[in-house]
């Protein structure tokens, strides 16, 4: 069943196409918000998302756009949380320790080469990193990429040049050669 049946058969009040489009998707965002955050923040930020999924499943005019609308939702909310982690930081103690903080290491991880990546995209500035993460990570088309974005696809070209660039020099200096 597609994505957009289920939308279409969760907004006539189907229990059961909410939960199935929920399992289909439980993991993805969860990916994609750890790969934004550390664990604690990530399962945190996680039902949130869910929570505006379900509150605004209704309103969806595009079921066919389910996907892009989900990762929307989630980049806003990961968006919100360092947000509000930031401002908290620099009213509490001026400018804070922000800054690689956001992905931990996670020890579940069985390669050293996949740790190591995850802790270079935590050094990476968010917007860069965000784009290496829905288009490298999550497969997203650069369109799709804009749309979540709500960027012009020209600028989600050139942030993952830049990403590209600063990943390879983050890489470099930690001993990888390419």
């Amino acid at each position: 069943m597609t994505d957009e049946l289920l939308v279409v058969r969760a907004q006539l009040g189907e229990r059961a196409a909410l939960a199935e489009l929920l399992a289909r998707w439980r993991m993805p965002v969860w990916t994609y918000v750890r790969r934004m955050l550390d664990g604690e923040r990530a399962d945190d930020v996680t039902q949130e998302i869910w929570l505006a999924v379900v509150r605004g499943l209704p309103r969806l005019r595009e079921p066919g756009r389910f996907a892009p609308w989900l990762f929307t939702i989630a980049r806003r909310s990961v968006t919100d949380r360092l947000r509000g982690e930031y401002a908290w930081a620099q009213e509490t103690s001026g400018l804070g320790d922000m800054v690689g903080e956001g992905i931990a290491e996670d020890p579940a991880e069985a390669m050293v080469d996949r740790a190591a990546l995850v802790n270079v995209l935590s050094d990476l500035p968010v917007p860069e990193r965000e784009i290496l993460v829905l288009f490298y990570l999550e497969d997203l088309p650069i369109e799709e990429c804009a749309y979540i974005c709500q960027i012009p696809a020209g600028t989600v070209k050139s942030r993952l040049n830049r990403a590209r660039r600063l990943l390879r020099e983050h890489l470099e200096e930690k001993g990888y050669r390419p």
